[in-house]
């Protein structure tokens, strides 16, 4: 037998092999996609129902908290489909490796933005507290202002001629309002 004959021979045997299991997995593969589809439909369906609920329930605060919220929501569901996906198809390996190395992954990013994460959750806060609203005039350590913006990382003060960006998480435990009932 010559060499091309050989290759001719193993490349007909590996192309055989390939086919047999590309059609072996073809069932495999349409419950997978079948699964994706249906998991799609319900993320849409608890993604619409969630900004439904927030928007009856946050009216009068900013879209930017409804939108944080439904992101985050958002980002586990698909990320669980995701997994689950992969698991359906019969590679659970992967998707364990992936959910461990996600989750190590989200303990480094959260430690990293630990800061910025305290700042949101005191935005919230702040937003929510009758007590500090826009146009207040408010002491925050040794800085006196008039309180022009809330936002969700941060409050903008006026002071004298400036203007005074704070995180909220340093704002949220040292605050008192002038000229009324204080914190």
């Amino acid at each position: 037998m010559t060499g091309a004959a050989l290759q001719s021979d193993i490349l007909r045997l590996a192309l055989g092999d390939f086919l047999d299991r590309l059609v072996s997995a073809i069932p495999t593969i349409i419950i997978g996609l079948v699964f994706l589809v249906l998991a799609a439909i319900l993320v849409k369906l608890v993604l619409a129902i969630l900004n439904g609920v927030l928007s009856r329930t946050m009216r009068g605060e900013s879209p930017v908290y409804r939108q944080f919220l439904t992101t985050i929501v958002a980002a586990f569901l698909w990320f669980g489909v995701g997994l689950s996906t992969l698991s359906v198809v019969g590679l659970d390996g992967i998707a364990t490796s992936l959910g461990t190395a996600a989750g190590f992954l989200a303990l480094g990013v959260s430690y990293a933005t630990s800061n910025m994460i305290a700042d949101a959750v005191a935005g919230v806060y702040l937003l929510r507290d009758p007590d500090f609203e826009t146009g207040d005039t408010v002491r925050v350590g040794d800085m006196e202002g008039v309180v022009e913006s809330i936002e969700l990382r941060k409050t903008r003060f006026a002071v004298e001629d400036d203007t005074v960006v704070r995180g909220n998480a340093d704002i949220e435990t040292q605050w008192t309002k002038i000229g009324g009932d204080g914190a």
